[in-house]
């Protein structure tokens, strides 16, 4: 008997599910209905535009971009720039194709530019627009942002980029001992900063002994009254 009540009342517990299942669906339906209707529509629209948008118009980018690259590795800045015509700049890149990696690469094509045209504002204006993943070339922009800031007499904000490209990828041991050695320098020489510039220099010495700064280190700490700096 106490098995047979026992299956009765799983039934009628499995009964009561269903009925309350049923009740929410019937009070509930149209914002349920309206919700799913909604991430169907959504994740298509998400599908459709990166699928036969965002990528395609990242391919032409790309595309584009490459003729712009040959010209600044020419050094033919001004085509690198503005383009020759038949193809594009990086200043129409970065414009027409906004939001792709290619205009954010262009960014710093165009910020590297501007350091060689002597345009610093402009080239601290597109630098900044930058943003990579790519450690090595983030710290590289980091450095023409210190190089930029130097030229523009703004010290204080240039020793601060110099020491981000210093740290932010020390792999690439040449780089990062050539933005140390830009950042103690100008807190010896231009910002009048001894105690800070003793720290980058010795900073350099102890991580990068076997570069060309850290060979030359030991003689701009004596300057700064470091004879036996380890």
């Amino acid at each position: 008997m106490a098995d047979k009540k026992q299956v009765v009342q799983e039934a009628t517990g499995g009964d009561d599910v269903i009925i309350k299942a049923k009740d929410f669906w019937q009070r509930n339906a149209k914002v349920i209905s309206i919700a799913l209707l909604l991430v169907i529509v959504l994740g298509g629209g998400w599908f459709v535009y990166n699928h036969y948008f965002k990528k395609p118009k990242e391919a032409e980018a790309m595309d584009k971009l490459f003729k712009a690259e040959d010209y600044f590795r020419q050094d033919s800045i001004n085509l690198a720039l503005n383009g020759d015509g038949q193809n594009l700049g990086f200043l129409k890149i970065i414009s027409k194709y906004s939001g792709t990696d290619a205009a954010n690469m262009a960014n710093f094509y165009a910020g590297s530019c501007y350091i060689k045209l002597d345009d610093n504002e402009k080239a601290v204006t597109y630098l900044k627009k930058f943003s990579s993943d790519a450690k090595q070339i983030q710290a590289r922009a980091y450095k023409l942002l210190g190089d930029a800031y130097g030229d523009l007499g703004k010290g204080s904000e240039a020793l601060d980029y110099y020491t981000k490209a210093a740290h932010h990828f020390e792999a690439d041991k040449q780089a990062s001992a050539e933005a140390l050695f830009s950042a103690a320098y100008l807190a010896q020489h231009i910002l009048n900063k001894p105690d800070q510039a003793i720290k980058l220099y010795k900073e350099l010495k102890e991580k990068y002994p076997m570069t060309q700064q850290g060979f030359e280190v030991d003689k701009y700490l004596a300057q700064l009254g470091e004879y036996n700096a380890n």
